[in-house]
C-alpha cells in the first residue's frame, strides 16, 4: 500500500470527527475524499482538510486516489458500501458491527477474499492500553487458569442524547449489536474464540421517545429486543456472561470481570482505549501499570494498524462476533444452545507503543 496511505470516508455522522481527530495526526495516512447523504456536510468537512474532496459515495469507491474507504454509515449501509468498494478493487474499514446481518457479512467476506481486498473493520478501542494490559496480565499467568468471565453494559437506551437515534432500535441496531461488539470483541481477545451460545431476550416497549435536539419528544418505533443475556462457550473450556441493555439506567458493575484458579481482574470500559487494570489475589486489590497497547490512542488506531499490515482489527475477528451476537438472538427465540460455524485466532497483542511511535 502506498504512503502516505489515502483514505475516503463514508458517512459523516457523530463518530466522524473522533476518526478525523486521529487520522489528522497520522503521518502515514492522508484523506483525500469524503461523502455523506448531506452534501453540504461533505464540502464542510472537506473544507478543514488539506487537499480533501467532497464527493457522492459512487464516486468516492471508485476514486483513483483512494486505497481504503473507511465505511462510518449506518449498520444498514455497511455492506452496500463496502461492496461496492471491493468491487473497485478498494480495501475497506468499517464501522461495527461489521454488517447488519450474518448474511451480508458472508457476502462481504466472499467479495473480498475473491478479489484479494482487504476487509476489515472496529472496534478498535481493544488495541489501547485497558484491554491490551489485561491481555498481557491473563497471559502472563495473573489469574491463573482463566475460568470464567462477566461482561455487563446496562443504560436506559440513546434516545437520551441522539439526536436521530432511529438506526438504534432496528434491524442492526439494540444494545447487543451497538454495544456488544466492544465487549465480545474484548472476550475473544482476552479468552479466545467462541464455540458456541445461548441467549435470552425482552423488549421492554414499542416506541421510545428522543429527548434532546430538534426531534425532541418524537417517537421511534423499537424493531429490536432491548434487553440480552447470554452465555458465551469459550473454545479453550471459560465461560461468559453478557448482558447488554438498553432498559435500565446504569449499573455500578464492572464493564469485564475475568475470574481463574488464581485470582480475578478488572478490565476496564472496552468502550475507551485506556482505564485502570486491576487484579485481586489473596492479597488483595492491586492496580497493574500499563503493559501493553496503543497508549493514548483514539478511534482511527484500528485503521492505522490495518493500513500498515497489521490487521489486528481484521474481518475474520469482526464476523466471528458477529456470528456470536446473531446465533446469541437466535438462541433467544428459539431456546436452544447454538453452535458457532466461524472461528479466529487471537490476534497478535499489541506492544506498548507510544503515540510518538503509531503516529510516525
Amino acid at each position: 500500500m502506498g504512503s502516505p496511505h489515502t483514505v475516503g470516508i463514508v458517512g459523516l455522522g457523530v463518530i466522524s470527527g473522533q476518526y478525523l481527530e486521529t487520522l489528522r495526526t497520522v503521518a502515514d495516512v492522508r484523506i483525500t475524499a469524503v461523502a455523506d447523504l448531506d452534501q453540504a456536510r461533505a464540502r464542510a468537512v472537506a473544507d478543514t482538510i488539506d487537499g480533501c474532496r467532497a464527493l457522492t459515495t459512487d464516486e468516492l469507491v471508485a476514486a483513483d486516489d483512494v486505497e481504503t474507504v473507511l465505511n462510518l454509515t449506518i449498520p444498514a449501509a455497511h455492506a452496500e458500501v463496502a461492496l461496492a468498494a471491493i468491487a473497485h478493487g478498494t480495501a475497506v474499514f468499517g464501522e461495527k458491527p461489521l454488517a447488519a446481518t450474518f448474511a451480508e457479512a458472508r457476502a462481504m467476506t466472499d467479495a473480498a477474499a475473491a478479489a484479494s481486498v482487504p476487509l476489515g473493520g472496529a472496534p478498535d478501542t481493544v488495541l489501547g492500553t485497558g484491554v491490551q494490559t489485561a491481555r498481557a496480565a491473563i497471559d502472563g499467568g495473573a489469574v491463573g487458569r482463566p475460568v470464567s468471565a462477566a461482561a455487563t453494559w446496562v443504560s436506559g437506551g440513546h434516545e437520551s442524547w441522539h439526536p436521530n437515534p432511529d438506526f438504534y432500535y432496528r434491524a442492526g441496531g439494540g444494545p447487543l449489536l451497538d454495544m456488544g461488539p466492544y465487549y465480545l470483541t474484548s472476550l475473544v481477545h482476552l479468552l479466545g474464540p467462541v464455540v458456541a451460545v445461548s441467549g435470552a431476550a425482552s423488549r421492554s416497549r414499542d416506541h421510545r421517545v428522543i429527548g434532546d435536539g430538534p426531534r425532541a419528544g418524537e417517537s421511534v418505533p423499537v424493531e429490536v429486543d432491548t434487553h440480552l443475556a447470554g452465555i458465551l462457550h469459550h473454545d479453550s473450556g471459560a465461560l461468559s456472561t453478557v448482558t447488554m441493555s438498553f432498559d435500565g439506567g446504569t449499573t455500578a458493575a464492572a464493564p469485564i470481570e475475568v475470574h481463574g484458579t488464581g485470582g480475578t481482574l478488572l478490565v476496564p470500559d472496552p468502550n475507551r482505549f485506556d482505564g485502570d487494570v486491576r487484579r485481586r489475589t489473596s492479597d488483595g486489590w492491586e492496580t497493574l501499570p500499563p503493559s501493553a497497547g496503543y497508549v493514548g490512542a483514539g478511534r482511527g488506531i484500528g485503521l492505522v494498524d490495518f493500513v500498515r499490515g497489521e490487521r489486528r482489527a481484521g474481518a475474520d475477528l469482526a464476523m466471528h462476533v458477529l456470528e456470536i451476537m446473531t446465533l446469541l438472538q437466535t438462541s433467544a427465540e428459539s431456546g436452544m444452545r447454538e453452535t458457532l460455524t466461524t472461528t479466529v485466532e487471537r490476534p497478535t497483542p499489541v506492544p506498548l507503543t507510544e503515540p510518538r511511535d503509531w503516529r510516525g
